[in-house]
């Protein structure tokens, strides 16, 4: 996904179903500058990753 989307995921206040290969994660935070994005990975609120925005996919994208 692209770093504006990554933006608009992270600010909603709604829930989207994110995805890093096959692992779920939560949006935690968005570097715009730098276009990466640190993710929970699970529920484990210890297991973040920061990564870039463009690796990040919504449920149903491909």
């Amino acid at each position: 996904m692209d770093t504006k989307r990554a933006m608009e995921i992270y600010n909603s206040k709604d829930t989207f179903a994110v995805h890093l290969g096959e692992k779920s994660v939560w949006i935690e935070n968005v570097d715009e500058t730098n276009g990466m994005a640190t993710v929970q990975v699970g529920s484990d609120p210890l297991n973040t990753q920061t990564v870039s925005c463009d690796r990040l996919t919504e449920e149903g994208e491909e």
